[in-house]
């Protein structure tokens, strides 16, 4: 089975190409200007992402895993103490805890939308616990109203790894704006990406904010004046801030795009035996990804690849099973385990034709059928 249309899973060109004029002065107002790292490139895009997130401070950083180490090392997660997260969601928030000498807690995922169950959650806590990482997943952001009253009841922050969720709501609220903080990756594959790595952490606390721009910074309270010993050098620079900040009038518009291919993929492949995204009633889901669950993941992968339509597993192993990380695995989370052995992203980025949207639904029904 070929599809009369081969079709990428993505391929930012098409973006960058519409965008040219645009990114190319950008990047010539940056040369020309003398200045490369934490300039006023980066102080415009850090005021702008802060309104789109409906918060005071955004703090950029060199990309979106030191966003949650700064955001842990900010709240004083230190060695010893607990971080609560999911590990369904690849390692990130894994690699966070443990740079600070801080152990990661895994829960279990909600079977519908993947993200926290915060009655897994709540079960969880222990006098060690210092934080909370809820995982926006795929562009779904996780139940926060939930979430925040279970760990408030324990006063313990909770960060939110905003990664996969720009612009996304929660009953109308933006990531980011619910937490104590909340970290985002500018990655050049997310919804808003930069041309390289890239990072920041949104916060309505002006303290956390001051004290993120420090750690940030070699922990300088003023040049060559180190005041907090967990500084480290994470900085988001001038040109990655100038092309995030031309990009960003266009995430509106990209996102509602991204919803309208999901809207048609959840429609046309309803009744193919695939699992589609569930998208909660409370969510504004921006779908950084569109992942479906089947039953045979693999022969689906290896027929749809061979029809020439480009997908891909997030993620193949939860945390704990990395060989790394065993040692960590949770005394129970199936639904992680079953998401894991289960899901496969189809193809979603806004620069998608409708020819393609419909080559990847013929496809995807053709071989649903098939392994019927």
């Amino acid at each position: 089975m070929t599809s009369t249309i081969e079709v990428p899973f993505g391929d930012l060109r098409r973006q960058h190409a519409a965008l040219a004029t645009a990114m190319h002065a950008a990047a010539a107002r940056v040369i020309a200007s003398g200045w490369y790292v934490l300039g006023p490139e980066v102080r415009a895009f850090e005021a702008a992402f802060a309104a789109a997130c409906g918060v005071s401070d955004c703090v950029g950083v060199a990309n979106g895993t030191e966003a949650l180490q700064l955001a842990l090392a900010a709240l004083g997660v230190t060695a010893g103490d607990d971080v609560i997260t999911v590990a369904n969601a690849s390692i990130y928030q894994t690699i966070a805890t443990l740079a600070l000498g801080a152990r990661p807690v895994y829960v279990d995922v909600d079977p519908a939308t993947l993200t926290m169950d915060p009655a897994a959650l709540a079960a969880a806590f222990t006098p060690r616990t210092r934080a909370v990482i809820a995982v926006h997943l795929y562009g779904q952001m996780a139940d926060m109203a939930a979430i925040l009253d279970v760990a408030q009841r324990h006063g313990v922050p909770v960060v939110e790894d905003a990664a996969q969720a720009h612009v996304a709501r929660w009953h109308g609220r933006p990531a980011g704006s619910y937490g104590a903080c909340g970290c985002f990756s500018f990655y050049p594959t997310k919804n808003l990406g930069a041309l390289g790595d890239g990072g920041a952490v949104v916060t309505d606390d002006a303290a956390l904010a001051a004290r993120l721009r420090r750690l940030r910074q070699y922990g300088w309270e003023r040049k060559y004046e180190t005041r907090d010993a967990n500084g480290m050098n994470s900085r988001l620079d001038e040109l990655q801030a100038a092309v995030l900040h031309a990009k960003l009038p266009y995430l509106t518009a990209w996102t509602e795009r991204r919803r309208a291919i999901a809207a048609r993929y959840t429609v046309a492949l309803a009744d193919t035996g695939l699992t589609v995204p569930t998208a909660h009633p409370a969510a504004y889901h921006v779908y950084h990804l569109y992942v479906v669950r089947h039953p045979r993941r693999d022969a689906l992968m290896a027929t749809l690849r061979q029809a020439g339509i480009g997908c891909e597993i997030h993620y193949p192993a939860p945390a704990y099973a990395q060989p790394a990380y065993r040692q960590l695995a949770p005394a129970h989370a199936p639904h992680t385990d079953d998401a894991a052995r289960q899901v496969l992203s189809l193809p979603l980025f806004p620069e998608l034709t409708d020819d393609e949207v419909a080559a990847v639904i013929a496809a995807t029904r053709t071989a649903c059928a098939a392994l019927a």
